[in-house]
């Protein structure tokens, strides 16, 4: 937590002993305590997940998150973390109040993680129909060289930045490094948030490496 979440929720519980000694409604306290909490969840955890596209200030959020696994293991398989990656698994899969589809989509993204296609078939199966569920079955396409199956797949995927990272692995598959990198570029352009962060580890881990052995 940082120190500005600190003092924003000390501001809070201060601001609202306040009003319980001055014998204010109990039903207006815990109205502003609750219109109060959501500006802050919003501020210090929903616009950095959703919104934010500055990599210092995304590392620094979900470096800090350790004690939220759902958030920080964003962080560890963007990294490439494998110890850490496990251990925040664990935690996602021992949590019980998670429903089944939840933990499929932690799954699949543990299974492409490991480039286990066995792994995100049986996580797909178990995912409700969204948007992710198809980027997941046109990931184990394009894995198992299933390249134009995989284009068709694409047609119903309607965020931008998803459709650019699966066509720029397509490219990477086929060795257009070129065409990969460049739809890998718009890929990161086109995220936000979490997914702007893990899109940009992407990018550097596989195009800046191979620029620098050409």
């Amino acid at each position: 937590m940082s120190k500005w979440e600190i003092v924003s929720y000390v501001a809070i519980f201060v601001y609202t002993l306040v009003m319980l000694l001055n014998d204010q409604s109990i039903l207006l306290v815990l109205g502003t305590v609750v219109v109060a909490g959501l500006i802050m969840f919003s501020i210090f955890v929903l616009y950095p997940m959703v919104w934010e596209t500055r990599m210092d200030r995304l590392e620094a959020f979900l470096r800090r998150k350790q004690n939220a696994p759902y958030i920080y293991i964003n962080y560890a398989t963007a990294n490439r973390l494998d110890e850490e990656v496990e251990l925040t698994m664990e935690k996602l899969m021992s949590n019980t109040s998670a429903s089944k589809s939840t933990k499929a989509n932690y799954q699949a993204a543990y299974g492409a993680y490991r480039k286990d296609l066995f792994t995100v078939r049986k996580a797909v199966r178990e995912m409700r129909k969204s948007v992710y569920r198809t980027y997941y079955e046109t990931f184990v396409l394009i894995e198992e060289g299933e390249t134009e199956r995989a284009r068709e797949h694409l047609s119903s995927i309607k965020r931008e930045w998803m459709r650019f990272a699966l066509l720029a692995e397509i490219e990477r598959k086929l060795n257009h490094y070129k065409e990969a990198e460049e739809l890998a570029a718009q890929a990161v352009q086109a995220s936000r948030g979490v997914n702007r962060y893990a899109m940009t580890k992407e990018y550097e881990r596989y195009y800046t490496k191979e620029q620098q052995a050409q």
